[in-house]
């Protein structure tokens, strides 16, 4: 179910003249307000919000066509903060929803209803690597403190989208009250579960004579973000409902067992038939290569094929004139030419296999979205599918339809997570390899020049290996030049704490995977060295801004979550204007540890300047009750990155 979100007020004062209209409270499908509502200004269970949900309404119907599902909100303005929550926004996938009779209001404390009769408008407000979430848009009128704003509006799903239903409870204002319901689809059992467990006023889900699924809640806590926490879908209060063809009455075993048979066939049945692909062999691979050689050759191949996954959703007209067909079997997609993700990785199956090595499908969690829990027996968590290749007697895990992601790794949502090895026993469960922190690089090499004013010129060349590599790939695949050059720009000028003139020089390789995406820049920082008397003081954390401010509050609620293990490897030469020398550098520091390190190696010799700083990070989940051990660390790095190098300018120097 998609949820909403809000942006701040964009107040459109002339708007309220036009819509001062006084209605009947239950006009229009709205619900008669209440006195108490209306003369509410506060909320004892919720002390300090700037606006809370009085009432929330969800209705949905899976009918397998014409599936749709009603959505009600009424929110109560509490401060001038809460204003912001006039400007209202409706996320909706574009292919797969539309979004139709939309009502809205705005109710005064003394009652008086102002009706929005504006437009609406659609703004992109997320984009992951195959879809972008839009928005429909619109502004309430006259939203004041004591105000009330509330709307109503239908999400009309595409066919056959009956497999992802769910309420989520928790947003991010203090619900007082809300309804739910379903009415499931018919043809296929269904299940429910509140993974995250329910809040203290919600009773739980159940069906009732007319086999719709019902539920209610009262006082349900404001959702609280963090930086570095777990998927909000696996934090927030929610109820899934899963639809399956399998009897949810076995055993959780004889549950994955028949899965695991079911898909093993899908799959064999897509990649026994490769004949066009065993003759292709030999032009792809040599007798004399070795097995690793023989299968990079073949991972990088299957990356050389149209990835539809990952190209900008088409309408339909569009589709239809591009007239791109499904393939069903292997050697249909190597005969095409292009085939999704998905596809493309089962076809690496069939080289593979082709190639003589011994190969298994399987299907594993993505962990971008929820932490994979197979008591749910929830087959569709398993959304994500790679290969195990036996190379000289070791497993090895490959996703080549995972765009942009280097050979011998996977991309992050499917490293260290559990999945099904797939055979035609039923499969086996596994769990993905971690990568090395190595694996996930940024690197920082400067060549700069001090100037007598204290500012710092020269080159900066930054490398984006492995994963880090990917992202960077994958975020700007449908930018232009221009984007991409404003974006790398803005990434050098995140990483100086300090206001830098950068301009971009090199000509970036946004297309490979396996080399690193290396970018070069011309860069002038003015005033990075200060006057201390008689001398100056030059900082060494030139790129430290993006651990300035990481975990700087005392008290953590959710764990922390990284994507992959990392490090962040900074080289930097500075030399000194003529007649300067180095008078003292801070000492070594090399804070060691299995799961963190932070190295920082100062060398001043001549008139120059040069240090090594890392920061190495082999965390994936740390619970909130490490939280201090983890805030110490990155407090100590802050410490270590505010130490000075003393400089003696040229007139101290010769008199010394």
């Amino acid at each position: 179910m998609p949820y909403r979100r809000v942006v701040a007020l964009t107040f459109v004062g002339l708007l309220c003249l036009v819509f001062s209209l006084k209605r009947t409270a239950a006009a229009d499908g709205f619900a008669p307000v209440s006195s108490e509502e209306l003369k509410m200004t506060s909320e004892p269970l919720a002390p300090g919000a700037p606006a809370i949900i009085l009432y929330r309404q969800v209705d949905r119907k899976d009918l397998g066509r014409a599936n749709t599902e009603y959505n009600y909100v009424r929110i109560k303005i509490l401060t001038e903060e809460g204003r912001k929550y006039a400007n209202i926004e409706i996320p909706y996938l574009r292919q797969q929803t539309t979004i139709s009779n939309i009502r809205a209001r705005t109710i005064h404390p003394d009652g008086t209803i102002l009706n929005f009769d504006g437009k609406s408008y659609d703004q992109m407000i997320s984009k992951s690597k195959t879809q972008k979430v839009l928005a429909k848009t619109f502004t309430m009128p006259d939203v004041q403190v004591g105000s009330i704003v509330e709307y109503y509006f239908n999400y009309d799903l595409g066919d056959g989208y009956v497999y992802n239903s769910l309420w989520i409870l928790s947003g991010e204002l203090f619900t007082k009250k809300a309804a739910f319901s379903l009415k499931p689809y018919d043809r296929f059992p269904v299940q429910w579960s509140w993974p995250a467990g329910l809040p203290d006023g919600a009773s739980p889900a159940k069906q009732d004579a007319d086999k719709v699924v019902r539920m209610t809640a009262t006082n349900i806590p404001a959702f609280q973000t963090e930086d570095y926490m777990p998927p909000e879908n696996e934090l927030k209060y929610r109820v899934v409902f899963v639809y399956n063809d399998e009897t949810f009455t076995q055993s959780e075993d004889n549950y994955w067992k028949s899965f695991g048979k079911k898909q093993y066939g899908r799959v064999e049945g897509f990649v026994s038939k490769r004949k066009a692909v065993e003759q292709a062999m030999p032009g792809i691979i040599a007798g004399s290569d070795t097995p690793e050689t023989k299968l990079q050759k073949i991972y990088d191949r299957c990356q050389q094929f149209r990835n539809l996954s990952y190209e900008t959703q088409k309408t339909g007209e569009e589709e239809k004139r591009d007239k791109l067909k499904a393939s069903d079997n292997a050697e249909a997609l190597w005969n095409s030419g292009y085939g999704s993700g998905s596809d493309i990785t089962w076809l690496f199956l069939a080289m593979a296999r082709a190639a003589g090595f011994e190969a298994w499908p399987a299907l594993v969690a993505n962990r971008a979205d929820y932490f994979f829990n197979p008591k749910r027996m929830n087959s569709k968590e398993l959304d994500a599918n790679l290969v195990i290749v036996k190379v000289n007697g070791k497993e090895l895990y490959f996703d080549p339809g995972a765009r942009y992601t280097p050979y011998g790794l996977l991309p992050w949502p499917e490293s260290g997570v559990q999945g099904r090895r797939l055979d035609k026993d039923g499969g086996s469960w596994i769990q993905t390899p971690l990568p090395p922190s190595s694996a996930s690089l940024v690197k920082r090499k400067a060549d700069l020049k001090l100037t007598e004013d204290g500012s710092l010129e020269g080159k900066v060349v930054v490398s984006y290996i492995g994963l880090e590599g990917q992202l960077l790939r994958l975020q700007e695949r449908n930018e232009d030049k221009a984007a991409r050059t404003t974006h790398l720009e803005d990434l050098l000028k995140e990483y100086i704490p300090a206001n830098a003139e950068v301009a971009l020089k090199n000509k970036q390789d946004w297309a490979g995977a396996n080399d690193p995406l290396v970018a070069e820049y011309e860069v002038k920082i003015g005033g990075w060295a200060s006057s201390a008397g008689k001398r100056a003081l030059l900082p060494v954390g030139l790129f430290a801004a993006p651990e300035k401010h990481i975990f700087e509050h005392t008290k953590r609620i959710h764990p922390i979550c990284f994507q992959f293990p990392f490090q962040r490897v900074d080289e930097v030469n500075i030399q000194l204007p003529a007649g300067w020398k180095v008078a003292s550098v801070p000492r070594e520091i090399n804070q060691d540890s299995p799961a963190v390190q932070y190295m920082l190696k100062i060398d001043g010799s001549g008139n120059s300047v040069s240090f090594r700083r890392m920061v190495r990070s082999d965390l994936l989940v740390v619970g909130a009750d490490k939280y201090g051990a983890l805030r110490n660390f990155y407090q100590f790095v802050r410490t270590g990155d505010d130490q000075q190098i003393v400089l003696q300018p040229s007139a101290v120097a010769a008199a010394n």
